[in-house]
């Protein structure tokens, strides 16, 4: 009878695989967690866009963009179909011929570092609470 050879992985080698695997994690997962926030963020920008033109459709009815409720005339928050809320918006400073969109990140999205998103009448894009600048919160 020989001696059969020992079958299995040493300890060595477990703990390199873990090891790789812990630094490929430490790289994917922040890189995962950007690309969703950053996405998220697209949607509410198409959301806050989506708004303007209801505003404007809303002015040719009413001669004044006073009085219009995002709720009212377009959806309200960011997902518009309905989903877990990552934005909520709103119209501000609306008078008779001037408005400002506003997108506040909430839930997972409020440690967004291009804080609120802001639209004007004008098209104007701005960030309010950023580390941010907008043209990186803007962007593409």
């Amino acid at each position: 009878m020989g001696l059969r050879p020992m079958q299995g992985f040493t300890l060595i080698e477990v703990m390199i695989v873990t090891a790789i695997i812990a630094i490929v994690m430490a790289i994917a997962v922040p890189s995962y967690q950007n690309h969703v926030e950053t996405t998220r963020r697209g949607d509410a920008q198409g959301a806050m866009v989506g708004l303007a033109n209801a505003l404007e459709r809303y002015y040719v009815d009413n001669r004044t963009y006073a009085g219009a409720d995002a709720g009212t005339i377009y959806a309200a928050k960011s997902p518009i179909d309905g989903s877990e809320t990552y934005y909520e918006l709103s119209i501000t400073n609306a008078t008779r011929r001037d408005y400002t969109i506003r997108a506040v990140p909430k839930n997972a999205q409020s440690k967004d570092p291009c804080g609120t998103l802001t639209l004007d009448r004008s098209g104007q894009r701005d960030v309010v609470g950023a580390s941010r600048s907008s043209a990186d919160c803007w962007r593409g």
